[in-house]
């Protein structure tokens, strides 16, 4: 069943539309959960919160696509767990990833101050579309799914040694190109 059909099976309000989800897209939910968490009970929960999530928001969305439409979705569940739980000190799962994006990215104080949070998310678009689009899947999986160095690099077939200095190299990129735009200045 494509995309189109399971919309549709939420739209006539039909539960098949959740077993058709967890179906095609239950693993991939799974695993964006389990990047940012790295614990299985938490992941699976936030699996089952997308779902219900999807539920109530067809309609009136109509997504297109639904595989990015539920990462965002169980990507944002997840990264609100994991903060509440990081809270509690309680994980330690996507520290790492998020702490090497400061240096790069203003602070949410900084741009409340400066600029929209839109116009910052929008900026970070526009530098992604600049990039190769292996430095951009590269830069996604990392700093959106969370994905750990090790396993990036494996997958790419490098040294993780080199693929950090590559992700430096991105993440200095991006500090640049946000300096540019008057976003971010190398003083805050």
């Amino acid at each position: 069943m494509d995309d189109r059909e399971i919309v549709e099976l939420y739209w006539r309000r039909d539960e098949a539309a959740i077993a058709q989800t967890q179906c095609r897209y239950g693993s991939f939910c799974l695993a964006v959960a389990m990047s940012l968490l790295s614990n299985g009970e938490d992941a699976k929960e936030c699996v089952n919160e997308t779902l219900y999530q999807a539920w109530n928001l067809i309609p009136p969305q109509r997504p297109e696509k639904l595989r990015p439409w539920l990462g965002r979705i169980v990507r944002n569940i997840s990264v609100s767990l994991w903060r509440r739980n990081h809270r509690q000190k309680r994980y330690n799962g996507v520290e790492q990833a998020l702490s090497e994006l400061e240096d790069a990215v203003p602070s949410l104080m900084l741009v409340e101050r400066e600029v929209e949070s839109a116009e910052l998310g929008e900026a970070i678009s526009q530098w992604l579309r600049s990039l190769p689009n292996d430095d951009r899947v590269l830069f996604v999986r990392r700093y959106w799914y969370a994905v750990p160095l090790n396993e990036l690099a494996e997958e790419c077939g490098i040294a993780p040694k080199k693929l950090a200095q590559r992700m430096y190299r991105l993440r200095l990129s991006l500090k640049k190109f946000l300096e540019k735009e008057g976003i971010f200045n190398a003083e805050d």
